[in-house]
């Protein structure tokens, strides 16, 4: 695993941001959006790549691509940046009703991302242990999904969860609207580590790629 860079507090434009929200007024905040999935629902439906690898692979994207959601606490509780992080992600277990947490590594081709990914979610699915492969690295955020249910708004009560910088994200069911398909998307965020503007702007990220998904192929 590679090592997590610490950010130079110096030159850190947010480093009184940081600060504030880490020691002053400890908090996290969520935002759930819907996106527009209707291209990409099309293409996936003609190709034989799977939609919850699809997403998943979309979101780990967007987020290596922006610092604040790899961001991390060192030892002393300084902040720092992963040169990359791996999606771990759950899958259910119809039988038991019951989900395992998974991970896979993070890979900008989608095609080898997904190879991997596949075979990971067909061979956990039915897993009795919540972490089958063991604790997920370090250098991991977390996304899961509700595909039961679509939603306007989901929040998470994380005790003690003032140390952990990485992003939350929770998937919804696609839904259909006004000729369009919309796939929800919550975003949990630590303060310390992003604003909403950081927020907005990674799910925009999302955006673009499910816009465009001749990566699916």
């Amino acid at each position: 695993m590679t090592s997590a860079i610490p950010i130079d507090l110096s030159t850190w434009p947010r480093r009184q941001h940081f600060e504030h929200y880490r020691s002053v007024v400890p908090c996290t905040y969520a935002i759930t959006v819907e996106l527009d999935a209707t291209v990409f629902v099309e293409t996936l439906r003609a190709s034989a790549r799977k939609s919850y690898v699809a997403q998943v692979w979309a979101l780990a994207t967007a987020v290596n691509q922006h610092d604040a959601f790899r961001m991390c606490l060192t030892t002393d509780g300084a902040p720092a940046t992963w040169p990359v992080v791996h999606p771990s992600f759950t899958v259910f277990n119809p039988e038991l009703e019951t989900f395992a947490s998974i991970w896979a590594p993070y890979d900008t081709s989608f095609a080898t991302f997904h190879d991997t990914a596949a075979a990971l979610l067909a061979e956990h699915r039915t897993a009795t242990e919540m972490f089958p492969q063991g604790p997920p690295p370090q250098n991991s955020f977390d996304v899961s999904s509700l595909p039961w249910t679509s939603f306007t708004g989901f929040t998470l009560a994380v005790q003690q969860g003032f140390d952990h910088l990485a992003p939350i994200i929770t998937l919804g069911r696609y839904v259909e609207r006004e000729g369009k398909v919309l796939l929800p998307v919550a975003l949990q965020v630590h303060h310390a580590a992003a604003d909403g503007f950081h927020a907005a702007r990674l799910l925009g990220t999302v955006q673009e790629l499910v816009d465009d998904p001749t990566w699916v192929d």
